[in-house]
């Protein structure tokens, strides 16, 4: 007993709060294991008590003596080796340190949010840039190379239509008897497409790029420009479907260049120098896109009492436009490239139309002036080169029609305000295919109309000059 209560006072005297902690049964197991219960207790107690200030090599010393034991170790057993362990009490510190080991952390619930505070925070968030995929950018235009190649105006025509300016005979007779003699067409349609577009050029020839005598007996040539296509395992077989469709329409035209945005210079020259060579009797001649739909009666309406050999170009001018110095832009053109401040006066690629006798003279310019990548400001250097200015109508839309907001009654797809003007730009084959059909159905009446759609609208001017169709009558009538 007084062995005991030694034990006790030394328990005390380690770890009083310890073991305190561990109540009623550690007094119970204390009377019960003697003397041996109290070595192993102290040891104990000083092993928690190194453990709580961060005592390592007490630890290290009961990792080699569980991995060493001792000649005593058989005999005497730890406690909670011979008493079963409750699962309220707490086990014994594995061997190994825990220094690098994190302690688990809580999960936090789910706060519920109000509705009034989640409108507010989603008003004030600033937005964010989800991550999904990127949108398809157009790559950097190479302008290094563009200005290594830029000398190489040479390619090869690949199909040609050395007869599309022949009349027959028929035909020849009409055009001599209305306007003279001559057997060249009245006006040529050149319209620019890449080999993929086959739908687009479909409807085309199908509706106002239709070959043949039409009004007061004036005739029509098609003809379509295209270029070798940029990826051509993506379009398999594309030089047979060519082949095939130039065999059965007789209207292609494929030079041996990638048919890409800054190539359309090079389909502008080559062109111009095919008007020289194979057709250069034309009188007058229509270039615009595929995705343009015209009114070829107003034209030909419009070119009454224009003479063929005197210089007339006519469309949708763009004046003082800057060039762009922003990389991001379709349009972007270096200092280097250009370094003046405002570009020539130049008509949008959309569609305008020229004389024959300015085409010959544009054809010899294009030789003079370096090559530009932007094919619409290249022709204006070349009217500025020869001293032609081009008039502005008001019925070339090669931007499209916006809906203004002084006239809100006005409809855009309305087909009485597209039979008074002559090219409207970015439309898809079906709107052109179905303003077709509209504008030439018998029953269109537009004259005793009382809509508010068919009122008169008056677009404003971009130019003020004697030579600019925008002062003169502005839609032709019907």
């Amino acid at each position: 007993m007084y062995v005991h209560t030694i034990c006790l006072y030394l328990c005390l005297s380690e770890c009083p709060s310890v073991l305190i902690r561990r109540g009623s049964n550690t007094f119970y197991y204390f009377f019960l294991g003697g003397g041996h219960f109290c070595l192993y207790w102290i040891g104990k107690l000083r092993y928690e008590r190194g453990r709580e200030r961060g005592g390592e090599d007490m630890q290290e010393n009961h990792h080699r003596s569980d991995l060493n034991p001792g000649p005593s170790a058989s005999r005497i057993k730890p406690l909670h080796m011979c008493i079963p362990s409750r699962p309220s009490e707490p086990q014994l510190p594995p061997c190994k340190p825990q220094s690098k080991s994190k302690p688990p952390q809580p999960k936090s619930k789910p706060q519920v949010k109000s509705k009034g505070k989640s409108k507010t925070r989603r008003k004030n968030a600033v937005p964010t840039k989800t991550a999904g995929k990127p949108l398809p950018t157009m790559p950097p235009f190479d302008f290094e190379g563009y200005l290594r190649e830029k000398d190489n105006r040479n390619f090869k025509l690949l199909i040609d239509q050395p007869e599309k300016c022949h009349l027959g005979g028929a035909e020849e007779e009409q055009e001599r008897g209305s306007e003279g003699s001559t057997t060249a067409p009245y006006m040529l349609i050149a319209v620019k497409s890449i080999p993929a577009d086959f739908d687009k050029r479909q409807v085309v020839r199908r509706t106002w790029g239709k070959e043949g005598l039409i009004k007061n007996g004036v005739s029509i040539r098609t003809v379509f420009l295209l270029g070798v296509p940029r990826n051509r395992t993506a379009l398999p077989l594309w030089d047979r479907l060519l082949t095939y469709e130039s065999q059965t329409f007789r209207d292609i035209l494929l030079w041996d260049f990638e048919d890409t945005f800054f190539n359309l210079t090079l389909k502008e020259t080559h062109f111009l120098k095919w008007v020289n060579s194979s057709c250069p009797r034309v009188k007058f001649i229509f270039k615009g896109d595929a995705d343009v739909y015209v009114n070829v009666e107003n034209i030909l309406e419009m070119l009454q009492g224009q003479k063929p050999d005197t210089d007339l170009f006519v469309g949708d001018i763009i004046i003082h436009a800057k060039p762009i110095r922003r990389r991001s832009s379709k349009y972007y053109v270096p200092e280097f490239l250009y370094g003046g401040g405002l570009y020539p006066n130049y008509a949008g690629g959309g569609g305008f139309v020229m004389s024959g006798h300015t085409a010959r003279r544009l054809s010899s310019a294009c030789q003079q002036v370096e090559l530009f990548p932007i094919d619409d400001v290249f022709l204006g250097m070349c009217l500025q080169l020869i001293g032609v200015k081009p008039a502005r109508h008001q019925g070339f839309r090669t931007f499209g029609i916006p809906r203004p907001s002084a006239a809100p009654h006005l409809q855009t797809f309305d087909p009485c305000f597209y039979r008074e003007l002559m090219v409207v730009h970015r439309l898809s084959v079906p709107q052109i295919w179905l303003m077709w059909n509209l504008l030439h159905d018998p029953k269109l009446s537009c004259h005793n109309r009382t809509s508010p759609t068919s009122w008169p609208f008056k677009w404003k001017d971009k130019m003020g000059e004697e030579t600019d169709y925008g002062e003169k009558q502005v839609f032709v009538t019907h």
